[in-house]
């Protein structure tokens, strides 16, 4: 009986001390997180960031809804983990105040952060696009005070594969968000 209460005590400690180890601070390289490891914000290094905030260019009004997610499922290839993200839903307007798009209550069509650079102020995410991927590349902010943000955005790549391919289901492969350097978003 006493073999038994060593071993279940013995196994509880090497799950506590397991799990412990599989914490990682934000930034660590994605070969050293183990499958199943947890990425955390551990100084708080996303909050700063945390708010609405909004911005005009090129007469259409595009407002941030910046929220920090924690455990948030990332699968990848080979391997899948958990990490605290910031995660961005947005809408679109032009100066009538007619909506060209909203993602507030899309579960897809939002962008979350991929790295920080506390140093910097800094934070670059991942957006993933709108329809057929339309748009998708790396958004970067950098704060500049407790109320403003600068925004670069930076779209990747193509479309489509080839001219005589369509996008399925909407055909709108238009970018809406603002595709720009040095644009100024200020908390509402």
């Amino acid at each position: 009986m006493k073999n038994i209460r060593i071993i279940i005590a013995s196994a509880i400690l090497m799950n506590f001390i397991h799990c412990k180890a599989q914490t990682y601070p934000l930034n660590t390289r994605m070969k050293d997180i183990a499958q199943g490891g947890y990425v955390k914000d551990l100084n708080n290094e996303l909050n700063p960031f945390i708010g609405t905030y909004k911005a005009t260019h090129q007469g259409n009004e595009t407002t941030l809804y910046i929220t920090k997610v924690e455990n948030k499922l990332e699968e990848i290839p080979n391997k899948t983990y958990y990490m605290d993200a910031l995660v961005v839903r947005y809408t679109v307007k032009n100066l009538s105040g007619v909506v060209l798009q909203d993602t507030q209550n899309d579960i897809s069509n939002k962008f979350y952060s991929i790295s920080s650079a506390p140093q910097e102020n800094a934070v670059a995410l991942f957006y993933p696009g709108t329809n057929c991927r339309v748009g998708y590349g790396t958004v970067f902010l950098f704060k500049i005070n407790n109320n403003q943000l600068k925004w670069i955005y930076r779209p990747e790549g193509r479309i489509f594969v080839n001219k005589d391919e369509e996008c399925p289901g909407n055909p709108d492969t238009k970018v809406y968000l603002p595709v720009t350097e040095d644009l100024i978003f200020t908390k509402q």
